[in-house]
């Protein structure tokens, strides 16, 4: 009798790269909604710069590496990189501020490490950092939310304009909720609440922000349930954000750093617990070494918030934590079938 011979694994998979950046985009759907209805169409406008910047930087590094084009660009790895580019930066900044991050994050970034799977630093991140140190004017003029302003929203080709430098509106910046906590002056965390518009409509994180979070809070689940990736790096990180602002809360006092859900729903913390930090490719890889990961983001993300320079601090966390994955692999390594216990990633196995 003839046997089939088949060598493992026997079964494949049903994500493939492509799909998994696919389902990210949609789950990217409802924050980038949020933030239209709120701020505008300034960050669809980045979006759009982004994607055309990253895609063309990353055909050239490939044609220039030998490497089939098409192929790669279909991963949608790229396109990823430039949607959380354009979600990142300020809505209406400059159109060369969009071009330089994403041209740092796919060709120094990305491709010269070798491309996908390659890079030990979040591409999107090393983009953004690079801009938020060389730039730092254009890199701090939020959009104010337009129940804050009374200015009605800009519409896409106002966006646009304004991206170029054709259009010069004034009064429809205005400073964030964590920048107003930062720069608080001897105010009870109450007087500051009723003193500032941002937080005069019932809001516990700023007009328009909670909204935002609450959106990418949403893609998020949504990619939990397609099991795009485990829950410990996002859940441990928000953890430790929350575990933090709760010590150091104060009673409200005026040198409080802010209530655990104050942290939580305002600048990009929803964004950056599903859809930065979760990145397969710079992170720890055993899931106990997502929870250290995530948890340490947390802590590191709420010390640069609170006594930093920078009122919103996820790009400089995730990176520095970047740094740090080698090495909680190191010690976290899960035990391999057949062993008491589990080793170092520099034992060999007998």
């Amino acid at each position: 009798m003839a046997f089939m011979r088949q060598s493992s694994p026997h079964s494949h998979g049903v994500n493939s790269t492509a799909g998994v950046m696919q389902t990210v985009l949609l789950a990217c759907i409802p924050g980038l909604l949020a933030m239209t209805v709120y701020f505008g169409f300034g960050n669809i406008v980045n979006i759009i710069i982004a994607a055309i910047t990253a895609l063309g930087c990353e055909a050239a590094i490939l044609k220039l590496r030998g490497k089939p084009v098409g192929f790669y660009l279909k991963d949608y790895s790229a396109l990823v990189t430039a949607v959380l580019l354009g979600l990142a930066l300020p809505a209406y900044c400059p159109w060369w501020l969009i071009v330089v991050a994403s041209f740092s994050a796919i060709v120094l970034a990305k491709q010269l490490y070798g491309g996908l799977g390659y890079n030990p630093f979040n591409p999107a991140m090393v983009g953004y950092v690079i801009v938020l140190i060389s730039f730092p004017l254009p890199m701090t003029q939020w959009a104010g939310a337009s129940t804050l302003t009374g200015i009605e929203p800009l519409s896409f080709l106002q966006g646009l304009q304004q991206s170029f430098g054709l259009l010069h509106i004034d009064g429809y910046t205005a400073a964030t909720p964590l920048d107003l906590l930062k720069q608080n002056d001897g105010l009870m965390l109450s007087q500051l609440y009723q003193s500032e518009a941002v937080f005069n409509h019932g809001s516990v994180a700023g007009a328009g922000w909670e909204w935002v979070n609450l959106g990418f809070l949403l893609g998020g689940l949504y990619l939990l349930y397609k099991k795009i990736f485990t829950w410990h790096a996002p859940v441990s990180m928000l953890l430790g954000l929350g575990l933090m602002a709760a010590l150091f809360f104060d009673g409200g006092s005026s040198t409080s750093g802010g209530s655990p859900l104050f942290h939580w729903f305002s600048g990009a913390t929803m964004l950056g617990a599903f859809f930065i930090v979760t990145d397969p490719v710079s992170s720890a890889v055993s899931n106990k070494g997502r929870i250290v990961y995530g948890f340490l983001i947390g802590i590191t993300l709420y010390i640069i918030r609170v006594w930093g320079n920078y009122p919103d601090a996820i790009a400089f966390a995730v990176l520095l934590m970047n740094f740090a994955a080698p090495f909680i692999d190191y010690y976290t390594l899960p035990r391999s079938y057949g062993h008491s216990k589990s080793r170092r990633a520099t034992e060999k196995t007998e």
